[in-house]
């Protein structure tokens, strides 16, 4: 008999114990849909955040990926014109800028000595 009351003592309290599962399940799912939405529009509004800011940094990677190339244009294109010209041309065009600062140092010490003329012609006449 104890045997048998001790079943039905344990029975009551495993259906006892169901019951209080079930009713802290019903209290835990009311509450997680609720979190639920609330969690889903945070994660909602964090998604658009997240998705404006890569679009700003995707639109400045692709300012700076245009300024790169035209700068690398630029640095090929110089490149090709240094070698196309070469040192010999530069050298040419050195010499031809030394012979001009030449003729015009020249042309200077002319111009010099014919206005040093004149200011004798000028004292000469006045005297």
């Amino acid at each position: 008999m104890g045997r048998k009351q001790m079943l039905v003592g344990l029975g009551v309290v495993m259906v006892m114990g169901l019951a209080v599962y079930l009713r802290l399940w019903t209290i835990d799912y009311n509450f997680s849909s609720t979190e639920t939405q609330l969690l889903r529009r945070q994660f909602d509004l964090a998604s658009r955040e997240a998705m404006d800011e890569s679009a700003v940094w995707r639109k400045r990677y692709d300012d700076e990926e245009v300024k790169s190339s035209a700068c690398q244009k630029e640095l090929i294109k110089i490149k090709q014109l240094l070698k196309e010209d070469g040192a010999g041309s530069i050298k040419k065009k050195l010499d031809l800028l030394q012979k001009e600062n030449i003729d015009l140092l020249e042309r200077l010490e002319s111009l010099k000595q014919e206005l040093e003329s004149e200011k004798l012609k000028c004292s000469l006449r006045q005297i």
